[in-house]
């Protein structure tokens, strides 16, 4: 089932003018910033040294003291997903949830653990051979999923980082672009590999690897999106890639020598 289309005749040129703002807007204060942020730290990279010899932290500690790392972590989780709520507020209309329009709710569980396990499993097994080759080929950093200390707030930070991640992702650059593009009359392919793309882009600054591997995981998560019109399937299949590299990591990451 491909999103609802209106007919050029409802989208006059301000209004077309005006989404195409929003949309601008929208992405310049989430992953938009993201994405060149990600673009220019991969220019410092290779400026540097080889990808190869690099290493790229992910969920790095944000302060010495315990309970300010405690406080700047939940801070930056909770600000990240204001765009959301942002999205969300736009795409309310009378009578018409903009959870309900998404598709982010828990009404069908077959369909979004089903899917959301089963697009997990795939995403998984490919970004590992992904980040295998591109580390191979000298295309990418060596990631090391968490440097936070373990305190035992640890693990549960981590699993709030990655539903952070996930929802902000795919609400934004699946959920709610495909709406509004679908809006300004464009193509379900060409929304697909728009999506897609930008998905690559914000991460950039981890390699040529990752960007190729989330490139193509934005077009299968595009595609399943234009097949049940649900946004979180996607959400539950990112949320459960990231807590599984998230926590994995920090449970057995060090015990086996990775990162150290």
């Amino acid at each position: 089932m491909e999103p609802r289309q209106p007919t050029s005749s409802s989208v006059p040129e301000p209004g077309r003018r005006r989404i195409t703002a929003e949309i601008l807007i929208v992405l310049g204060l989430s992953l938009g910033q993201s994405a060149v942020y990600a673009a220019v730290d991969l220019i410092d990279k290779l400026t540097q040294a080889p990808l190869a010899s690099q290493t790229t932290r992910l969920n790095p500690v944000l302060d010495d003291r315990q309970y300010f790392d405690l406080t700047y972590q939940l801070l930056s989780i909770f600000f990240a997903l204001v765009p959301v709520v942002l999205v969300l507020f736009l795409l309310t209309e009378p009578g018409k949830s903009a959870f309900r329009r998404l598709g982010f709710t828990f009404t069908n569980p077959k369909v979004d653990f089903g899917l959301g396990l089963g697009l997990a499993a795939v995403i998984g097994v490919g970004t590992l051979g992904v980040y295998a080759a591109g580390r191979a080929l000298g295309l990418t950093t060596a990631i090391v999923p968490t440097a936070l200390d373990t305190y035992w707030w640890t693990l549960p930070v981590l699993v709030l980082s990655a539903v952070r991640h996930a929802v902000l992702e795919e609400v934004i650059v699946v959920g709610y672009l495909f709406e509004r593009l679908g809006h300004l009359r464009w193509s379900v392919p060409a929304i697909i590999v728009v999506s897609a793309l930008i998905r690559g882009s914000y991460h950039l600054y981890q390699g040529f690897g990752p960007f190729i591997g989330n490139v193509v995981m934005g077009l299968i998560f595009g595609y399943a999106y234009t097949r049940t019109k649900r946004v979180m399937p996607l959400v539950v299949a990112h949320a459960l890639l990231d807590i599984a590299g998230f926590v994995g990591f920090a449970l057995f990451g060090p015990a086996i020598g990775i990162g150290s």
